[in-house]
């Protein structure tokens, strides 16, 4: 009846090292993925800043008191930590009630840490933010 005991009782100081080494892989998979995630998400509030600074620029707002002289600096004046600089488009129109509107897009081409499969490298980033034009 003892020795039924002491088996129970055995340890096994290895399992713990083994199911370790078999676990990791996975665990450090999904870390990266996380840390690529968090990355990308602050990219494209960068991204998203930006737009919103060129059309305000372009909506005649701030134009008289802004340090820019044009759509693309004001636009770019958030993506300093952005290499490359991202490209910013700019349009005008007229919308269906006949106001005037200004329309930044900015896109930037975003590139992961690492390559894993299943993680798409690189991700096209791109957002566009339409505003009405101030009456002068």
């Amino acid at each position: 009846m003892r020795s039924v005991s002491v088996l129970k009782k055995r340890r096994r100081p290895g399992a713990a090292a083994v199911e370790l080494a078999v676990v990791s892989p996975f665990l450090v998979f999904l870390f990266v993925i996380a840390v690529d995630f968090g990355r990308i998400f602050y990219f494209s509030q960068t991204i998203e800043n930006c737009a919103r600074n060129g059309a305000i620029y372009g909506s005649n707002l701030t134009t008289a008191q802004s340090p820019y002289s044009n759509i693309q600096q004001a636009a770019l004046a958030d993506a300093e930590n952005l290499n490359p600089q991202p490209t910013v488009t700019s349009a005008t129109g007229t919308d269906a009630s006949g106001n005037a509107y200004v329309q930044v897009t900015v896109a930037w081409q975003f590139k992961t840490i690492t390559t894993y499969p299943g993680v798409p490298s690189p991700v096209n980033l791109s957002r566009t933010v339409q505003m009405r034009v101030a009456p002068n």
